[in-house]
C-alpha cells in the first residue's frame, strides 16, 4: 500500500507541506501542485492512485477538476477543504470525489480513508486488467453457477447466460474471493468502490438483493450468499 503515489493539490504551502511530509513519512510517493491546471500537467505525465485536492483554487475550483478527472480516470479523490457546507460535500461527491475532509484535518484520520481508497483504486484496476488482459481470466465455478472472468459473464448449469452490471459483478468478485468469510457492509461498499453508497443507507442490501435474484438464490433461505447477522454477509464455499 505504501508505495502508492499521491498527487497534492492545495494552493496553501503549509497544507501542501503538511500533507505530503506526513505521506513521505509513512513511505507513500507524492508530488505538489498549487493550482488545477498544474495538477492536470502532473497527472497527464504521472501515475497517481489518489488525489488530495482542495476545492478553492486559484483559476479552475477542486469541483470541476474533479469532475474532469472522473471522466478520464478511477483514480481516488479526497476533496480537503475549510468549508463545512454539507451542500458542496453533496456536490463534490456527486461530482465523483470518494471522500471529503474538512480543515482543520487529522493527518492519521486523512491516511486512515487514503488507504480505504487505494485499496478500491487497486480493485478496480485488477478487474479491469481481468476484462482486458486475455492472459489473466480464469472460470469461477460454485453451486449451479460459473463466471468467466475474462468475459465478465455469469452462466448457469444449463449454459446460459445472466447479465451483469459492473457493480454487480464487482460484487461477486468480492465473495467469491473471499469464500467462507463474513464481509461487513463497509468491506463490501470499499471493494466494489460504488459512488452511490453511502455508510448510512441500504444499498449494499438492496444489491446483495438484486444479486441474489440473478443467481436464483431463494429470498426467504438463501444458500450461496447468507446474512450473517451482526456482522453482514459471506459467500458459500466453490471449487474453481
Amino acid at each position: 500500500m505504501a508505495d502508492a503515489k499521491i498527487l497534492i493539490v492545495d494552493d496553501d504551502e503549509i497544507t501542501r507541506s503538511c500533507l505530503s511530509s506526513y505521506f513521505q513519512n509513512e513511505g507513500y510517493d507524492t508530488d505538489e501542485a498549487q493550482t488545477a491546471e498544474e495538477a492536470e500537467q502532473l497527472f497527464n505525465a504521472g501515475a497517481y492512485e489518489l488525489v488530495l485536492l482542495d476545492i478553492r483554487l486559484p483559476g479552475k475550483d477542486g469541483l470541476t477538476l474533479t469532475r474532469e478527472l472522473r471522466v478520464r480516470s478511477e483514480v481516488g479523490i479526497v476533496l480537503v477543504t475549510t468549508r463545512q457546507d454539507e451542500i458542496d460535500r453533496l456536490i463534490g461527491l456527486e461530482c465523483g470525489a470518494d471522500d471529503y475532509i474538512t480543515k482543520p484535518f487529522n493527518p492519521r484520520e486523512i491516511l486512515a480513508r487514503a488507504k480505504n481508497i487505494i485499496r478500491r483504486v487497486r480493485l478496480c484496476t485488477q478487474v479491469q486488467e481481468e476484462v482486458e488482459n486475455p492472459a489473466l481470466p480464469r472460470t469461477l465455478r460454485f453451486p449451479r453457477w460459473s463466471l468467466d472472468t475474462g468475459k465478465r459473464m455469469l452462466h448457469n448449469c444449463d449454459g446460459e447466460a445472466v447479465p451483469l452490471t459492473t457493480t454487480e459483478y464487482r460484487m461477486l468478485q468480492t465473495f467469491i474471493d473471499r469464500p467462507g468469510r463474513p464481509l461487513s457492509r463497509d468491506e463490501i461498499m470499499d471493494s466494489i468502490r460504488n459512488r452511490e453508497c453511502s455508510p448510512t443507507d441500504r444499498s449494499i442490501d438492496v444489491m446483495v438483493g438484486r444479486l441474489r435474484r440473478k443467481l436464483a438464490d431463494d429470498l426467504g433461505a438463501p444458500q450461496i450468499i447468507t446474512t450473517v447477522h451482526g456482522e453482514g454477509y459471506q459467500f458459500n464455499e466453490y471449487q474453481v
